[in-house]
C-alpha cells in the first residue's frame, strides 16, 4: 500500500495548497471590498496569519478539537475488553507502531471515526456501534479506521477539516454582513469610484459564495477514494470482507439518527451521518454505501488483489497501483466467527455502563448481585442496596478508577 500512501500524500499536498490558496484569495477580496485602496493587502496578511494559526492548531491539537466537538470520552482496556482486543488485533495486522487510544461517543446510532498519525492516533466509536454490531462487524469497522490511520488519511482530514471550517465560517460571516450593509453604505462621492466599488462588492460576494463550494469539491473528490482504500485495508486486515459489508448496511440505516454532528467531523465517520438520508452526488464525502457493500461482497478472497478485481468490476476502473498489486499476496477469506454473541439487552446495558464509567460514575457491586451506580458527586462512605438493604462500602474515586 506504500505506493498508494505516497500518492495520497501528493494529493493531500495539492489539496491543502488549493484550500490554502482559496483561503488567501478570500481574505484578499474581502480586504479589497472593505478598503479598495490598500485593504486588499491587509486582508491577505490577515488570511496568512489565520492560515498559520490554523495549521499550528491542526498539527498540535486538531485531533483533540475534533474529539471534543463530538463529545468523545476516553475509555480504558478494562472498560471494554472485547473492543480493545479488536483494536489491538487490527493494530498488529496493519503494522501500526502504536495501538490507538479508544474513545466513546454517546449516541445509539452505530458509527466511528479516527484521528491522528500512525505514531499517535485515536479511534472513536459510538455506544450504538457496541450495541448493534457483532464481533465480525465491529472488527470490520475498526479495520476500516485503522486503515485510515495507516494510510495517513487522518492527518490530512484533520487539517483539511479545520481549514474548510474556517473558509465556511468566514464566507458565511462576510455574506451576512454584506447582506445587511450592501455596497451603498460604502459608496464614495465620485460616481466612477462608486461604480468600481459596486463591481468589487459583486466580486467579493461571488468569491465568498464560490470559495467554500470549490474547496469542498476538491476535498470530497479525494475523500471518496480514501474510503474505498480504507475498505480494502479492512478486508485485508480482518480477512473477512463480509464483516465490514454487513456493518456498513447497519450503520447507513441508523446514521440519519445522529443529531448535532459537527460539519467538520461528519466526513470522518465510516458513513457520513449528514448524507445518510440523501442520494450520493457531487458533494458527497463518501461513495454510495451500496457500491461499497457490492465491492466487498464481490471479493473472491480477502487480499488487496481481490479487492482490486471487485472494485474494477463495479466501477469500471482501477483503484490500487501496479506496484501495490504486484506485491499483494492472495489471501483466503476466513469463515465467520463462531464466538457466542451476547443478547442485545446485555450489550445495551454494557454500552450504557461504559458511558457511565467514562463520565466518572462509581460502580458498587453488592453481594446479592446488584450493581449500584453512583454519580461522581456522591460523597457518602456507604450506600444501601435497593434489593437486599445491605450497607455496601463506596470505594474512593482514586480506587474506583484504577
Amino acid at each position: 500500500m506504500w505506493e498508494q500512501i505516497r500518492a495520497n500524500q501528493r494529493r493531500s499536498v495539492m489539496l491543502i495548497t488549493v484550500i490554502a490558496a482559496i483561503l488567501l484569495g478570500l481574505g484578499y477580496v474581502i480586504g479589497m471590498y472593505v478598503e479598495p485602496n490598500s485593504g486588499s493587502w491587509f486582508g491577505l496578511v490577515a488570511a496568512v496569519a489565520l492560515l498559520v494559526v490554523l495549521w499550528t492548531v491542526a498539527v498540535v491539537g486538531g485531533g483533540d478539537i475534533l474529539l471534543g466537538s463530538a463529545n468523545a470520552r476516553e475509555i480504558q482496556h478494562d472498560d471494554a475488553p472485547q473492543l480493545f482486543n479488536i483494536v489491538e488485533e487490527m493494530t498488529i495486522a496493519s503494522g501500526l507502531p502504536k495501538t490507538p487510544r479508544v474513545y466513546i461517543i454517546d449516541t445509539d446510532a452505530p458509527n466511528a471515526f479516527s484521528v491522528g498519525t500512525p505514531e499517535k492516533s485515536v479511534v472513536a466509536v459510538t455506544s450504538g456501534l457496541l450495541m448493534h454490531l457483532n464481533r465480525d462487524e465491529l472488527q470490520g469497522v475498526i479495520g476500516h479506521e485503522i486503515g485510515h490511520i495507516r494510510n495517513e488519511d487522518t492527518r490530512f482530514m484533520t487539517l483539511a477539516g479545520i481549514m474548510m471550517g474556517a473558509i465556511i465560517l468566514i464566507s458565511y460571516t462576510f455574506s451576512r454582513l454584506t447582506f445587511y450593509s450592501g455596497p451603498g453604505q460604502r459608496r464614495s462621492s465620485s460616481r466612477g469610484a462608486g461604480n468600481a466599488q459596486v463591481v468589487i462588492f459583486l466580486i467579493a460576494i461571488l468569491f465568498a459564495i464560490l470559495a467554500p463550494i470549490v474547496a469542498q469539491l476538491f476535498y470530497f473528490a479525494c475523500s471518496r477514494r480514501r474510503e474505498y482504500m480504507a475498505d480494502a485495508s479492512s478486508a485485508a486486515f480482518t480477512r473477512y470482507p463480509e464483516g465490514l459489508a454487513s456493518a456498513l448496511e447497519k450503520i447507513e440505516r441508523s446514521a440519519g439518527l445522529m443529531t448535532g454532528v459537527n460539519r467538520a467531523v461528519a466526513p470522518m465517520y465510516v458513513v457520513n451521518p449528514l448524507e445518510a438520508s440523501g442520494p450520493s452526488g457531487l458533494f458527497s464525502t463518501h461513495p454510495p454505501t451500496a457500491d461499497r457493500v457490492r465491492i466487498l461482497r464481490s471479493m473472491a478472497g480477502a487480499g488487496l488483489g481481490a479487492y482490486e478485481k471487485a472494485y474494477s468490476s463495479v466501477q469500471g476502473a482501477g483503484l490500487l497501483g501496479s506496484a501495490t498489486l504486484s506485491q499483494a499476496a492472495e489471501v483466503q477469506a476466513r469463515p465467520p466467527s463462531t464466538a457466542a454473541e451476547k443478547e442485545p439487552l446485555q450489550k445495551a446495558r454494557e454500552a450504557v455502563d461504559l458511558l457511565h464509567q467514562a463520565d466518572g460514575f462509581i460502580f458498587v457491586p453488592c453481594a446479592c448481585g446488584v450493581k449500584i451506580k453512583l454519580p461522581p458527586s456522591y460523597t457518602g462512605e456507604t450506600v444501601r442496596c435497593p434489593r437486599c438493604g445491605a450497607e455496601d462500602p463506596v470505594p474512593s474515586q482514586a480506587a474506583a478508577s484504577e
